[in-house]
């Protein structure tokens, strides 16, 4: 299912004269490499995201010759993460995977990690200033975009609920942002009613049935989480009895972002019309793959990649590289290549 890493030196051109570089420290061999640990601290374990993320990063570790601890996780508890950061430190970790709860509160972590000499590889949030060796993530703000337009040309005129993620996040605040600010431009007749749930399925819920029970005129939903809000989101319009299939005339629009099988389903059945397929897969399998290379002393650069996306300097001065997220309707939900679909036939 996955491709092995290419090596040194091929196409993700690390070498000082291309525009995607690793400059700086020489290289250790995969022994040298080996031979000390990573930590890799997850946000959560209640979404079938993370989960489906924890189930690659050891299959992704055992390919590229990265040694592991135990996955930890923060259980949505931004101090609890940093515990775990300072807890794996005294571990004597060499390397660490974090993907951040808080952009603001993870700079403890990092500076703590910094001052151990210990790279950092952050995936799916970006903090909002430290030392990192790269974010692996994918542009959210084309998340928040590519929605606005789904539901905006189906939609049109009437109320929209934005199911907001924890806008403490560098996630939630550019999926809001961009969805609210592209509605705003685009769609003059469209009032979005925010829920902001902050990644938590009971909030939701009690957010959208407070908000449909005012508003039974609800004729879309913008889901920032797919992993954690589906459930609550069917639930709540079907209790309502306003569940109904694309191309009934009370279908309620609906667009996600994840990727999950369970969203790929819904599609298929007409209960939601599109996700964006957030790279479960490739963050496990490019996380590793930096963390690997950070440890042997590598440094990067702004440029295209050999995997279809481009590292870009954030505003912070931290380097991300946006990895390509697509979106998914009715007409390309059964594409193989959708890590949605992988998943399920290895599980």
């Amino acid at each position: 299912m996955k491709r092995r890493i290419a090596a040194v030196g091929t196409a993700l051109a690390l070498g000082c004269g291309s525009a995607v570089t690793a400059c700086g420290g020489g290289t250790s061999s995969t022994t040298d490499t080996a031979s000390g640990k990573v930590g890799v601290v997850l946000p959560l374990l209640t979404s079938p995201f993370w989960e489906s993320y924890e189930s690659y990063v050891p299959k992704q570790a055992a390919d590229q010759d990265v040694r592991l601890l135990q996955t930890v996780n923060s259980d949505s508890d931004p101090s609890k993460q940093i515990t775990d950061i300072q807890n794996l430190l005294a571990q004597n970790v060499k390397g660490l995977v974090v993907s951040p709860l808080d952009s603001a509160a993870i700079v403890a972590g990092l500076n703590a990690a910094q001052r151990k000499d210990v790279p950092v590889v952050a995936v799916d949030v970006a903090p909002d200033k430290g030392k990192v060796a790269m974010v692996v993530r994918a542009d959210n703000r084309a998340y928040g975009e590519k929605a606005c337009r789904q539901v905006g040309d189906a939609v049109r005129t009437g109320k929209v609920v934005q199911i907001q993620g924890d806008l403490a996040s560098v996630n939630g605040r550019d999926r809001s942002e961009a969805f609210s600010s592209c509605v705003e431009k685009n769609y003059p007749g469209i009032k979005v009613l925010d829920i902001p749930a902050a990644w938590k399925a009971e909030r939701a819920a009690a957010g959208l049935e407070a908000l449909y029970t005012a508003n039974p005129d609800i004729k879309g939903i913008y889901m920032q989480a797919g992993g954690v809000y589906l459930a609550p989101t069917l639930s709540t319009l079907r209790r309502h009895n306003a569940l109904v299939a694309a191309g009934d005339p009370r279908h309620v629009v609906i667009v996600s972002n994840d990727g999950i099988p369970q969203e790929l389903d819904a599609i298929r059945e007409g209960l939601i019309d599109a996700t964006v397929s957030q790279p479960a897969d490739q963050y496990a399998k490019y996380g590793i793959y930096y963390i690997k290379r950070a440890m042997e002393g590598q440094t990067f650069r702004p440029g295209p990649t050999d995997h279809d996306s481009t590292i870009v300097r954030l505003p912070s001065g931290i380097l991300e590289d946006q990895l390509p997220a697509p979106l998914v309707t009715k007409a390309n939900v059964d594409d193989a290549s959708l890590w949605g679909n992988q998943i399920r036939k290895t599980s």
